[in-house]
């Protein structure tokens, strides 16, 4: 299975969207999105991150507000 590009994931990205593009565990996921390092919205159990906000964390910007 070819690996999915960036460009290719929705404008905002589920847990299992920042797992697959990291290519981490599930609980390391989960750990990431709770940590605070970037912002969150939750609906019911749903979390869900701007693909803008979490691409500005990965690049290591100052401020992703």
């Amino acid at each position: 299975m070819e690996k999915k590009k960036l460009k290719d994931y929705p404008s905002v990205l589920s847990v299992s969207d920042i797992q697959a593009i990291l290519g981490i565990g599930r609980r390391q996921a989960y750990e990431l999105v709770n940590s605070g390092s970037f912002h969150v919205a939750r609906a019911g159990r749903r979390i869900m991150v701007s693909k803008t906000v979490f691409l500005a964390w990965l690049k290591g910007s100052a401020n992703q507000s």
